[in-house]
């Protein structure tokens, strides 16, 4: 019986040492995923893209993300996301190249919430990257990963 305790007790205690890992991602870490998040959604939208691309994007995520769209009334959860995605390759939307680049422009953190001002830009010949206008989305964590992004454009 006293066997059994400890093997319970240990489970225990590496299953409540995983949970904290999981979820002890400060505001460094949630900007790091950001900035991966919009590495990936850059190589989504590159002409020659693929689902595999679509899935190294969605799985930078929390199960249950949420990707809300104000302006188009989008509200997703990762199968219709995914689905969403998928649909805008086949139709041949994604047609942008190496050039093309979202880049963080500020940031303000929150618990487990961080806006970012962002835009899309061309590097042009010269090496600068020139922006078109500013825009904002909202991303919130759980467990330490993105759960949600609301694009508030």
């Amino acid at each position: 019986m006293k066997y059994i305790f400890k093997i319970g007790y240990a489970l225990t205690c590496l299953i409540l040492s995983n949970a904290a890992i999981a979820s002890s991602c400060d505001s460094t870490c949630q900007l790091d995923q950001i900035k991966s998040y919009f590495s990936a959604l850059d190589k989504v939208s590159r002409k020659g893209s693929s689902t595999k691309d679509i899935d190294s994007l969605l799985d930078l995520m929390h199960d249950n993300v949420k990707y809300i769209h104000v302006e188009y009334e989008a509200n997703f959860n990762k199968e219709l996301w995914r689905k969403a995605f998928i649909r805008n390759l086949k139709r041949g939307a994604y047609q942008n190249n190496a050039k093309n680049e979202k880049r963080i422009m500020n940031s303000i953190l929150g618990k487990n919430y961080i806006a970012i001002e962002y835009s899309h830009g061309v590097i042009q010949e010269s090496g600068t990257w020139q922006q078109t206008e500013p825009l904002l989305v909202l991303f919130g964590f759980t467990e330490g990963k993105i759960s949600l992004v609301k694009e508030l454009w």
